[in-house]
């Protein structure tokens, strides 16, 4: 999936979408599951939004962030579309990141590493701890 090339609020969204919050349920909950991907708003505003691999907490990145987590899941939007009068980028830099894309970028979620073009977030952190050896021992 794409999203635009700009500068995003990268982290998770319950934290910034509040006027919108209601929506971003609907479009994303279907038949009691969280679906993942990129959505679109009535209003026409664009966002993605993973599932995080644990649920809710404090995710580390390749990147001088955290990102912590209360609605399992972590998302990106443009700083531009964001319409909640609770939002300041002093805010937010305890909880999350913006981040600027100069070029249009990819989005998904592989096996709980949650990538917003060159932002990776480790949700599965305990896969890393695995070896993974395919010798007969």
């Amino acid at each position: 999936m794409t999203m635009k090339a700009g500068k995003y609020y990268v982290g998770d969204l319950c934290y910034v979408m509040h006027d919108a919050w209601d929506e971003v349920c609907e479009l994303v909950i279907a038949e009691g599951r969280c679906i993942e991907g990129e959505f679109n708003l009535k209003d026409g505003r664009r966002f993605a939004m993973y599932n995080t691999a644990f649920g809710d907490g404090v995710y580390p990145s390749n990147m001088d962030a955290e990102f912590c987590v209360d609605s399992g899941s972590i998302g990106c939007i443009l700083v531009d579309e964001i319409k909640d009068n609770t939002y300041s980028e002093e805010r937010v830099s305890k909880l999350a990141a913006i981040v600027e894309f100069d070029e249009d970028f990819r989005t998904f979620n592989d096996s709980g590493l949650l990538c917003f073009g060159h932002v990776e977030i480790d949700t599965d952190p305990v896969m890393d701890d695995y070896n993974f050896d395919d010798s007969d021992d």
